[in-house]
């Protein structure tokens, strides 16, 4: 097994191919002109990243993994991209308007991050936390869910006494912590679904030989696609003061 927070090098091709991306109306719903400077960090292979050059004159896309790295590079040329990570961020003091985290706060969900984050924003500068959560009814079959419940539930106990994160990010030097929830959809076909389930860290920092177990027996679980994933993407933002 390897640290499961490097485990996403080993898929990072099938993680751009099946992860979901997100909605533009979060933008919407931030105090920041199209003129800001904004940084997205732990951006992998820029499935946020893309969505931030949409709409802000200069992204730069920060993310500790060559390979998840050397993706979004592809994908995303518009942005610069940055090895780095959230405690220790590549760029000076008080230099971006706003602060991305796609689906990556977990990862660095502390103290010293949040105050790296403070650090590079300019005062009245915007931290944003965005993740995607799915939503019941869920498509796939009750076996299949089950096992990767079952799969899932070490990882759950690892950050179950992590603090809430507008509590986190209150303790820094930020104004009220507004939280909200928009609608998103994914439609996969059914390998998309099996490989999806190989791109999550709780499965992916395995060794070769129980992946490919996993794999089989959740192969023999799942019928035909195509299957329609209802979610619903998570909004936590604030101002700096």
């Amino acid at each position: 097994m390897i640290d499961p927070a490097r485990s996403f090098d080993r898929a990072a091709a099938e993680y751009e191919r099946v992860r979901p991306g997100y909605p533009e109306a979060i933008l919407d719903l931030l105090p920041l002109s199209d003129a800001a400077a904004v940084l997205d960090l732990g951006a992998g292979t820029g499935k946020l990243t893309r969505l931030l050059v949409s709409r802000y004159a200069r992204v730069t896309a920060v993310e500790p993994l060559d390979g998840m790295r050397g993706v979004l590079e592809t994908v995303v040329p518009e942005a610069e991209s940055l090895p780095g990570s959230a405690e220790s961020i590549p760029v000076d003091d008080a230099s971006v308007d706003g602060v991305f985290a796609g689906q990556a706060f977990h990862w660095f969900a502390n103290d010293r991050a949040v105050a790296e984050i403070a650090r590079v924003l300019r005062p009245g500068g915007v931290i944003c936390l965005v993740w995607n959560e799915p939503q019941e009814p869920s498509p796939l079959p009750p076996d299949y869910e089950a096992y990767l419940q079952r799969l899932h539930a070490p990882a759950l106990d690892a950050v179950r006494d992590a603090p809430p994160w507008p509590e986190l990010i209150a303790r820094g030097p930020f104004g009220e912590v507004h939280e909200t929830a928009l609608p998103n959809e994914q439609v996969l076909e059914r390998n998309g679904v099996l490989t999806f389930a190989q791109t999550v860290s709780w499965i992916a920092h395995r060794d070769a030989e129980e992946r490919r177990r996993i794999a089989a027996d959740l192969d023999a679980m799942l019928g035909d696609g195509p299957f329609t994933f209802p979610m619903r993407t998570n909004v936590t933002w604030a101002v700096r003061e």
